[in-house]
């Protein structure tokens, strides 16, 4: 039976992959103004694809293939604004598989480059229904739609298989202090979210005290629907932070894991990248930024009522795929943003442990 073979020797091929590649570092930062409220940042952009969504695209793989989806030699087709088509072009080039991302054009260069030096095309599309597209394009190719935005809640293995999860709690449980108070989260397709939020639950013979907060940028619907409980919500705007914030509520969002979420303006996030640069020596992703805010603000809370504990958050990549956007200057005056002003804020915070009112 070809196809059988082929699968076997595809989950084979995934697995070595896996094994190959050790855990990502947590880094630890302590912050002189935040006395015993250490903040950990699980660094995803050591993967070989360069951010977190390595694990995703690996998953996504895993279940196309033992759902009998994909075979020898059939197109991979994906709508992903760079970093989980990145990471996926470079699974199908693995498997000898031709793929294709659907992206909106004002996707990073540096981004579009990373997936065609994987091997992978670029369809660029000017408005935001890259699910339509992407879908119209798998049935031409005869190809497989991934639809990660459906499938990332699904496709990762949540009880533990190395998931994020179980990495954080498993390096967290060499800390003095092993339960974290919070883990920050961005959302995109919102597969992370649900991943972290169910093990913090299911996680047997314990006390479950860490709560899950997520971050949403502007342009995008997750906040609302987790206020309102509305799935209809649109947008006609995608986010401006890359990979995260979407202008839809998609179905791996799931509502139920979380347990706050907060609203990062992109001020805010853009400013937080060069606050980040200063304290690491080192430049991080767009969503980075915007874990960084929230974070910095569920500290802020942690000293302001003496609450001493962790905090985890994570770096899901570096900021090498922003440089003509994120830390390009006249791309940040073009946005029109009063970066300046919350970095003056964000650095106040740092120095003073308190957030602005």
């Amino acid at each position: 039976m070809p196809q059988r073979d082929w699968t076997r020797r595809a989950i084979e091929a995934l697995e070595a992959e896996t094994h190959r590649s050790a855990d990502t570092h947590l880094l630890r930062l302590d912050l002189p103004s935040f006395p015993g409220i250490p903040l950990y940042l699980k660094d995803e952009s050591v993967h070989p694809t360069g951010s977190l969504k390595h694990r995703l695209a690996r998953s996504l793989f895993i279940y196309a293939i033992c759902n009998g989806w994909l075979r020898e030699g059939r197109p991979v087709i994906e709508a992903s604004s760079g970093s989980t088509a990145i990471s996926e072009a470079y699974f199908a080039r693995l498997l000898g598989l031709p793929f294709v991302a659907v992206m909106p054009r004002s996707t990073s260069p540096d981004k579009v480059a990373l997936i065609e030096h994987f091997g992978g095309r670029c369809h660029f599309i000017d408005d935001t229904d890259v699910y339509g597209t992407a879908q119209r394009l798998a049935d031409e190719l005869d190809g497989h739609y991934m639809d990660q935005f459906t499938y990332a809640e699904r496709a990762t293995d949540w009880r533990g298989n190395s998931n994020i999860a179980e990495s954080i709690f498993r390096q967290m449980a060499h800390k003095a202090d092993p339960e974290p108070h919070w883990i920050v989260v961005s959302a995109g397709t919102g597969g992370t979210s649900a991943t972290i939020g169910r093990y913090i639950r299911y996680r047997p013979g314990t006390q479950v005290t860490t709560r899950l907060a997520v971050v949403d940028p502007e342009r995008s619907v997750f906040h609302d629907y987790f206020v309102s409980g509305d799935t209809t919500l649109t947008l006609s705007r995608g986010s401006r932070i890359e990979g995260i914030g979407r202008p839809r509520v998609e179905p791996s969002f799931v509502r139920g894991v979380i347990d706050r979420m907060i609203q990062v303006p992109d001020a805010a996030t853009f400013a937080a990248l060069r606050v980040l640069e200063r304290l690491l020596g080192r430049r991080c992703g767009g969503s980075t930024g915007t874990n960084f805010v929230g974070a910095l603000q569920l500290m802020c809370e942690l000293h302001a009522n003496g609450t001493p504990g962790p905090v985890v958050t994570m770096i899901c990549d570096g900021g090498e795929r922003y440089r003509g956007t994120y830390y390009d200057e006249a791309w940040i005056a073009a946005t029109g943003l009063d970066v300046a002003s919350w970095q003056r804020r964000l650095d106040e915070v740092v120095a003073s442990g308190r957030w602005p009112d």
